[in-house]
């Protein structure tokens, strides 16, 4: 028994790999810093590295897509400062300094473009940004998992039609031949053709963005409703609280976070409003309504040889928009929202 004591108490004053407890007798055994971690336990950069090799040879793919489609393109805007000829090249094409861009700030072509752009962005901010979160919130609600799997199949399908196709399927309605102005001409009324008029383009535009990308943008909106508690609908509803208060007080703070991330990246894309969907209606109803900045670059730079004036207006719309972002994301911090990025 003594020696059984004996040992109990060696067992005691030492840790788990016999090392010495603290001269204080607390009975803590001493930390120690695993290999390739820092003193604080965070592992070093080369210990993450080689732990996660095969998750960063994964991502080789999109880095080098995103090297080549978008970074080193990138360094093409340096022909905004120039008078480029494709001739001679970047490196033998003279400096003009900024010269593209005071030419580019007197041109009123120039300014209507923006003038549409920023109309058009303003008018789907408010008429279809919100439409993905009310479509959202009413599949959820739907409680048969396959009447809700069927809508939203149905709903966000359009959003894998070129914008070919669907400004025909909007002309087989709505053109002069179209299937209403068909039905009021048999009718004794006359017909209509609502895709050659360039008084109603933005609400013709508006709703082939929202027949083809409404659906789509639910997704995201969806995803956020799963992963709101379920036991705070239940306590709401055991409160006395309808289904309008839960939705007010529970859903919509749930997706806050999410609608404020998308919101930044909206306004900060609020000078590309596509270019396809403008650029096949740009003859049918006029460059007045239908030019913006994708397709008034495309005409200063591809067709007209201006490649130098082209880049100077594209950079010009980078770098707005990035200063869009900024702000926007500023006002998030304000508001308490996490935003696209915070500091630490």
């Amino acid at each position: 028994m003594l020696d059984n004591a004996e040992k109990a108490g060696k067992d005691a004053s030492t840790g788990p790999a016999g090392d010495l407890t603290s001269p204080a007798g607390a009975g803590a055994p001493a930390k120690r810093s695993k290999a390739g971690q820092k003193p604080g336990g965070k592992p070093s950069l080369g210990s993450r590295l080689r732990h996660d090799w095969q998750l960063l040879l994964m991502t080789v793919p999109a880095v080098g897509l995103l090297a080549v489609f978008h970074y080193i393109p990138t360094l093409g805007n340096v022909i905004a400062f120039q008078d480029y000829s494709p001739h001679v090249g970047i490196a033998e094409s003279p400096w003009i300094g900024f010269t593209n861009f005071q030419w580019l700030l007197t041109d009123q072509s120039f300014w209507d473009a923006t003038l549409n752009t920023l109309t058009i962005t303003a008018f789907q901010l408010v008429f279809y940004f919100p439409l993905p979160i009310l479509l959202a919130v009413l599949l959820d609600s739907v409680m048969n998992p396959r009447v809700r799997l069927f809508v939203q199949s149905i709903v966000y399908m359009p959003h894998f039609f070129s914008w070919v196709l669907v400004v025909t399927l909007f002309q087989q309605i709505l053109g002069g031949a179209g299937l209403i102005s068909q039905l009021l001409r048999a009718n004794g009324y006359d017909g209509i053709d609502l895709m050659t008029d360039p008084d109603v383009f933005l609400l013709l535009v508006t709703a082939e963005s929202v027949w083809k990308d409404a659906g789509w943008g639910t997704i995201i909106f969806l995803a956020a409703l799963a992963a709101i508690n379920q036991n705070l609908y239940e306590a709401a509803a055991v409160d006395g609280a309808g289904r309008w208060r839960r939705i007010w007080h529970i859903t919509l703070p749930g997706l806050r976070p999410v609608i404020v991330l998308l919101l930044i990246l909206r306004l900060g894309d609020a000078l590309n409003v596509g270019f396809e969907q403008f650029f096949l209606q740009r003859d049918a109803v006029g460059r007045e309504a239908a030019e913006v900045l994708d397709t008034f670059v495309y005409w200063r730079t591809l067709v007209t040889g201006e490649w130098s004036y082209g880049a100077a207006a594209g950079l010009v719309k980078g770098v707005v928009g990035l200063v869009l972002i900024l702000v926007a994301n500023k006002v998030a911090h304000r508001f308490g929202e996490q935003g696209i990025y915070k500091r630490s």
